[in-house]
């Protein structure tokens, strides 16, 4: 199974926000990113699109999923502040399927961070640049390999 887990692209900033954030929504420049994403995911097999129910996470796979003719599918286990050990079952509920999960930093850097510790090799200094892609590869549900794509540009 690969996992591409997206951390939302470009949304406004968090300060200049006086909604709640979790209805805080992209850019133009995240939209924009959004749009490239299916570029960079449309054509590697994914079955599954699911995402963090933060407007600007849903925002930033719904162009790929309208593109695959599947559904979003939210799961608050890809929140901001999600405990690690909701991701890893969410990850384990896909099998084998290939699937996009869209989420926040702090999620990505948790999951990274889990894949690090089972001797996963990062390339260094991993990076978690808004718009960017984890590729994992997960196998009998071990994680065994990652690379990194950066955001479209």
């Amino acid at each position: 199974m690969s996992l591409y887990v997206v951390r939302h692209a470009k949304a406004g900033s968090r300060s200049r926000w006086e909604g709640p954030d979790d209805l805080r929504p992209l850019t133009k420049a995240g939209r924009v990113q959004a749009e490239r994403v299916v570029g960079q995911l449309g054509d590697v097999g994914i079955r599954h699109v699911v995402s963090s129910p933060y407007v600007r996470c849903r925002q930033t796979v719904e162009p790929l999923a309208e593109a695959l003719r599947l559904p979003v599918d939210l799961s608050d286990s890809l929140a901001e502040g999600a405990p690690l050990v909701e991701v890893v079952r969410l990850v384990e509920k896909y099998g084998d399927d290939d699937v996009v999960l869209c989420t926040h930093g702090d999620v990505v850097e948790s999951l990274l961070g889990h894949a690090a510790a089972r001797d996963v090799d990062l390339g260094g200094d991993p990076r978690c640049e808004k718009g960017s892609t984890w590729v994992i590869d997960v196998r009998a549900g071990e994680f065994r390999a990652a690379r990194y794509l950066p955001p479209p540009t």
